[in-house]
């Protein structure tokens, strides 16, 4: 039946070349949604590194827009106020809120530059892993014992651990911030090693990841995020509490106060805008591809009337005539579908595109198109098929 149906394909070849042309394209458009959501899907799957359940963010403020501001003793007394309060468990510092886009980044380089990596860096004081409920992989956490230290205690992601350490353990080792006056370079020394931390979400894809001890200093400093662990069942309301005793500390600073899970889906549903965008614009897409090959094998079905009529004069039953209609386009289908994975595979051999299209995302993304095609020839050719098992033998035979 198979050598049957590959004659009957390769004599209609020319007839079915745009049709092929039709369906690769509308494979590929698929296969580039797929592709999407898998590594959307794959991302939402992998852990965060910390906790954000019953945590508030309160972004820090300064009269007149004026990030960078002096900073003696500020950020302590705004943790002692904090930590005072029965309703907050604990409150650390970092760089920037989570579940934002703003984030530090900087080239990491082994002492002797000899190898480098671009990392993003976060700023986090000594009760930042307590509050974010982070877990420890190797070493240990930064803390007061580091201080005064000829380098900055820093914490490592396995990732930048791995490129620049492979092999070997990364603790107790010093790496250098690359700078443009190599005299004021920041020195890290790694004290321990965590799995992964995306302060960005849930989407964020992996990345060689350092958080360095904060120290409070005197003079200007860029101000921070303040971190708050609530009790579990804190009212929204507490905000305001929340506002009145960080205005006794500075009452000429504002705060902006969100809990991480608000901050989470406000993100969340930003970043899915685009998958959305373009899974609407593939519906449209392969609804057209849909009419068209529609009317295509309708036409076709038209044409092989009298072929019909003798097949069905010679003995093939209805449920025969329309079994061969729909198993010659889903032989279509999948040599379309052939050509268009040989293009498509270049993508992972050649690492174009990076972990965004691993061989698992690939051959996830590959499979789901591969079903939403078959999916659409076999819907497009079950009505040509059944009209075309409905002839009569005698009528298909008389057909001009």
């Amino acid at each position: 039946m198979l050598r049957h149906l590959l004659k009957l394909t390769w004599k209609r070849k020319t007839r079915n070349m745009l049709l092929s042309l039709e369906i690769m394209l509308a494979f590929v458009i698929v296969f580039a949604i797929a592709a999407t959501g898998t590594r959307y899907w794959q991302l939402y799957h992998q852990p965060l590194g910390f906790q954000y359940a019953d945590v508030w963010a309160v972004q820090l403020q300064p009269p007149n827009g004026n990030q960078a501001s002096r900073t003696e003793g500020v950020h302590d007394r705004f943790l002692r106020a904090l930590t005072a309060m029965p309703q907050v468990e604990n409150a650390a510092l970092t760089t920037f809120p989570l579940f934002q886009d703003a984030s530090m980044v900087s080239r990491i380089a082994l002492p002797d530059g000899s190898r480098n990596v671009r990392a993003d860096l976060t700023e986090a004081s000594d009760q930042f892993w307590t509050t974010m409920g982070m877990k420890l992989d190797d070493g240990r956490w930064p803390s007061q014992q580091d201080a005064g230290a000829d380098a900055i205690a820093t914490v490592v992601n396995r990732r930048l651990a791995e490129e620049l350490f492979p092999g070997t353990s990364p603790l107790d080792k010093v790496v250098v911030a690359e700078s443009s006056d190599p005299k004021n370079a920041s020195r890290f020394r790694i004290v321990g090693v965590i799995e992964d931390f995306r302060g960005k979400g849930e989407f964020m894809s992996p990345r060689p990841v350092i958080l360095f001890r904060h120290a409070e200093l005197n003079g200007v400093k860029l101000q921070m995020t303040l971190v708050v662990k609530m009790r579990p069942g804190t009212p929204r309301s507490f905000e305001l509490d929340l506002q009145r005793q960080l205005k006794q500390v500075r009452n000429d600073w504002s705060y902006t106060i969100n809990p991480l899970s608000e901050l989470r889906a406000s993100q969340l549903e930003v970043q899915l805008v685009p998958l959305k965008v373009l899974a609407v614009i593939a519906s449209f897409l392969l609804a057209m591809v849909g009419f068209g090959l529609f009317g295509v094998l309708w036409q076709n079905t038209t044409r092989r009337i009298p072929e019909i009529g003798l097949r069905r004069a010679m003995g093939a039953t209805a449920a025969g005539i329309s079994r061969q209609i729909v198993a010659e386009q889903r032989l279509l289908s999948s040599v379309a579908m052939t050509a268009g994975l040989a293009l498509l595979v270049q993508l992972p051999l050649t690492g174009a595109l990076g972990e965004a299209l691993s061989w698992q995302v690939f051959t996830g993304a590959a499979a789901l198109s591969m079903g939403v095609i078959y999916l659409l020839s076999l819907l497009c050719a079950l009505y040509p098929g059944w009209r075309a098992s409905r002839l009569h033998p005698a009528a298909a035979l008389h057909h001009e």
